[in-house]
């Protein structure tokens, strides 16, 4: 059946004791991931969000209901590296569904893997109704409107792919140090959200499961780096400029039919399973301001675990004074399972920890 958010009255704010669900109005939630990437949407029992547009809810989740981030992406609910999805009352007339992404350290303001997700949630449990063979699903996000088309064979849904918001390339070959010394060139791209985007290369570093570690503690200091240097705008809101992560490369940015890797490490050094869809994105944009893929032509992209993205550039257009276009970035989501939760009284633990 369809799942729509609650709107009930938000049960708390900043000034009084958080409150949890219990065992008789408990959080409910579909897990689903793409290429590996956990989505868990939440589909009924969280309170209200008000805000008379998407960045204002963004806000207001933050300031009042971040305790119910913590219970639901933490331990022992979730995990470091988990991703959730709240489902919110749009604001845009053309939007099917609105939604806000959470995380181990706050509020994202675009999720492309969730994207994919979410445009097969949207038609299986009725917020859509399918049909064939490609049904449209348009959802709004912090970042904007991004229009998803889901393919639909017999009534069962497949492939997802989505038109992001004008993505930009916003600084190139920014040269610069880590804390340690070592020198780097990097560009800033934009997809929905902000990343430092470079060849892994230059510090001698394979895009491998064997070498996360490491890559995820150079990106922190990529992130420092940059945020130390560089001060980021975005023409539509103050909201959106903030560096998310860094996107560390293969170096293979120049088209050809064998795919390129990357690894995207976001928010509190989160390691994204897939690709990174607002990442791809970014990357798109990057690779057509500099000449090294035109219109049409489509690029496979590989996760640091291997799972895949198809993208390719739609369309040019502007953001703002940049030069931007209109990436369409295409996967396949998977459900894994539902659960309830609540909690029990007296369980401190049970609020939410994690322990890296």
């Amino acid at each position: 059946m369809a799942t729509m958010p609650h709107r009930n009255k938000a049960r708390h704010d900043s000034q009084n004791a958080p409150t949890f669900p219990d065992q008789s109005t408990p959080i409910e939630v579909i897990d689903m991931h793409t290429g590996g990437e956990p989505l868990r949407i939440i589909t009924s029992g969280y309170p209200a969000i008000p805000g008379e547009d998407i960045l204002a809810k963004r806000r207001y989740a933050r300031d009042h209901l971040d305790h119910l981030r913590r219970f639901l992406m933490f331990e022992p609910r979730g995990h470091y590296d988990m991703y959730g999805a709240i489902l919110v009352e749009p604001s845009l007339p053309e939007a099917d569904l609105a939604v806000l992404f959470i995380h181990n350290e706050g509020y994202s303001t675009m999720c492309g893997h969730a994207i994919l997700a979410l445009g097969r949630y949207a038609i299986d449990y009725g917020l859509v109704k399918a049909v064939e063979p490609v049904t449209p699903v348009n959802i709004e996000c912090p970042c904007g409107l991004v229009r998803a088309e889901v393919e639909v064979t017999n009534g069962k849904t497949g492939k997802v792919r989505f038109s992001s918001v004008p993505s930009f390339m916003f600084a190139s070959d920014l040269a610069l140090c880590l804390p340690d010394g070592r020198a780097f060139k990097t560009d800033i791209g934009y997809g929905g959200a902000f990343y430092a985007i470079l060849d892994a290369g230059q510090f001698d570093m394979a895009i491998t499961p064997d070498n996360v570690g490491r890559l995820t503690a150079l990106s922190e200091q990529i992130c420092k780096a940059v945020n130390g240097s560089i001060t980021l705008s975005h023409p539509d809101h103050d909201d959106l400029a903030f560096l998310y992560g860094a996107i560390l490369t293969d170096g293979r940015d120049a088209f050809s039919p064998e795919p390129t890797r990357n690894i995207c490490v976001f928010a509190k050094n989160q390691v994204d399973r897939s690709p990174t869809g607002s990442g791809v994105s970014a990357r798109l944009a990057i690779q057509h301001a500099k000449g090294l893929i035109k219109p049409g032509q489509t690029r496979q992209f590989e996760s640091v675990i291997r799972s895949g993205f198809e993208g390719s550039v739609a369309d040019v257009t502007n953001c703002g004074p940049h030069a931007a276009i209109i990436a369409s970035v295409s996967g396949q989501a998977h459900y894994s399972g539902k659960a309830s939760f609540w909690y029990e009284d007296g369980d401190d633990v049970g609020q939410g920890f994690i322990v890296r």
